[in-house]
């Protein structure tokens, strides 16, 4: 993976798959990594530039202290200025669409268009931050085999994780406390999405465990040029566990407004 090095000293890994096209930023989700998005590399690689980001504490991509989804966001601006890149359209999904809400208010001339999968813009619910603030140090006092499938079960309902638990298996605690505390004490940020211009698509599982469709359609009600599109029986990381229904939505979407 090539990196990058932030102005205040943050490496940030990232994968640029090339190509001619007009750049599209993807952003994975919480304990993921850039090949979370093998299905959307394999379709779109030949239409688009695609840059994938390990986020901070995610991936090859350290985190050394507490951090927000802001930094994150900052990091990925970092990565686009390194490549030379002016504007790109960034796609992600629940924890990458945080980062790129946050992107497209610190830089709307960068964004050129959003694609939202199964996030929010509002901040955790408190008695969900707390249990999921006890999974972690369940996690880390008696291993992540106590909880990996309940883990499994929020992030890719039926899908098989048998890709992701032998790398959730090596995260270490204080890692685990940063991303974890980045992910449930993030504020809101859905009052502000009257100041993002940018189209936006927001997709959304019916079958979400983590967020229900209602946040998906309160960030549309926010947003001033965005549609909402559910995917039946799509799960909470839709972009990976519902590939084929939410591929040809990014398709459309990304070639009427790239």
């Amino acid at each position: 993976m090539a990196t990058v090095t932030t102005g205040d000293g943050q490496l940030v890994s990232y994968v640029d798959h090339g190509g001619d096209g007009p750049a599209v930023v993807l952003l994975h989700s919480f304990l993921m990594d850039t090949t979370m998005w093998a299905p959307q590399v394999a379709a779109f690689k030949n239409t688009y530039r695609l840059i994938a980001i390990d986020e901070r504490g995610h991936g090859e991509t350290p985190a050394n202290g507490p951090f927000d989804h802001w930094d994150v966001a900052k990091d990925t601006l970092a990565v686009l200025d390194g490549l030379n890149v002016e504007r790109a359209a960034v796609v992600g999904t629940s924890q990458g669409g945080f980062v790129a809400l946050r992107m497209a208010l610190l830089a709307p001339e960068r964004v050129t268009a959003l694609a939202l999968l199964g996030t929010s813009a509002e901040p955790e619910d408190e008695q969900i931050a707390a249990a999921y603030q006890q999974l972690a140090e369940v996690w880390i006092a008696q291993g992540p085999d106590t909880v990996i499938q309940a883990v499994a079960t929020i992030c890719l309902g039926d899908h098989d994780p048998s890709d992701w638990t032998p790398k959730w298996r090596e995260i270490e605690g204080e890692r685990l406390r940063f991303i974890m505390n980045a992910l449930v004490e993030r504020e809101g940020v859905l009052e502000r999405l009257g100041e993002i211009t940018a189209p936006a698509l927001v997709l959304h599982g019916t079958a979400d465990v983590a967020y229900a469709v209602a946040k998906a359609e309160a960030i549309v009600a926010a947003l001033p040029k965005a549609e909402l599109v559910t995917v039946e029986g799509g799960a909470h990381f839709l972009s990976l566990t519902h590939a084929e229904d939410v591929n040809p939505h990014l398709q459309r979407f990304l070639s009427a407004n790239l």
